[in-house]
Formats: C-alpha cells, sequence, structure tokens
C-alpha cells in the first residue's frame, strides 16, 4: 500500500532540508534544492527510497509545478526596474540556453537509447 501523503512529503522535504544544510557546508556554492535532488535520485538508485514511497506526492508536484513558478515570476514583475535597460541581452541568454537545453537533451536521449539497444543486443 502506498505511504502516507504525509510521510511521503516528510520524505521529500527531509531531503531537501539535507541538501540545504550540506549546501552551507560546501566551499562552492551549489543550491540545497539541487543537492536534496541528488539525495533522491541517489537513494532511489540504491533502493533506500522506494517509488511508492514518493510517488503520490512526487507527481502531485510534477502535476502543478507551474503554479511554483509564480512566486519567481512575481518577483521579476517586481524588479522590472532593474532589468528594463538589459532585457534584450536577457532574451538573448534565454533563447540560446533553451537551445542549447534542447540539443542536450536530445542528444543524451539519443545516447541512452542507444545504450538499452546495446544492451538488449547482448543479453
Amino acid at each position: 500500500m502506498y505511504t502516507s501523503i504525509l510521510l511521503q512529503t516528510a520524505i521529500i522535504f527531509a531531503l531537501y532540508f539535507m541538501g540545504e544544510g550540506i549546501a552551507t557546508l560546501l566551499p562552492i556554492t551549489i543550491p540545497g534544492n539541487i543537492i536534496g535532488m541528488l539525495l533522491m535520485f541517489i537513494g532511489l538508485l540504491l533502493k533506500w527510497i522506494k517509488v511508492k514511497h514518493v510517488q503520490t506526492v512526487g507527481r502531485f508536484l510534477l502535476n502543478h509545478m507551474a503554479f511554483l513558478f509564480i512566486p519567481a515570476g512575481v518577483s521579476i514583475i517586481e524588479s522590472i526596474e532593474l532589468i528594463q535597460d538589459d532585457w534584450f541581452k536577457i532574451l538573448i541568454v534565454c533563447v540560446l540556453t533553451t537551445i542549447i537545453t534542447f540539443t542536450a537533451t536530445g542528444l543524451t536521449a539519443k545516447a541512452v537509447i542507444r545504450l538499452q539497444e546495446g544492451w538488449k543486443r547482448k543479453k
């Protein structure tokens, strides 16, 4: 049976707070939420955390991800005076990073598909 929503939320928040704690101890700047996601990945990979332990809350968060971007959007609108003079540079950076991200994602997906096909042929 699925783990309760409260327990799933506690697991996700615990990993997030662990990531934030580790980030404060590191000599380089890495966001704590990224470290928390890496901890989640490692936990799932090593089967310390089972997918069913975070599935319901994780699916909810993914389905409502757009809602989580509202605070960032409001902050941008509130800071419009600061970025008003550099909007074209920011637009160029956004377009270029989007193209780079799409390309990297596509190449990574191709590489993973080739690896999977190679593993199937070996079996």
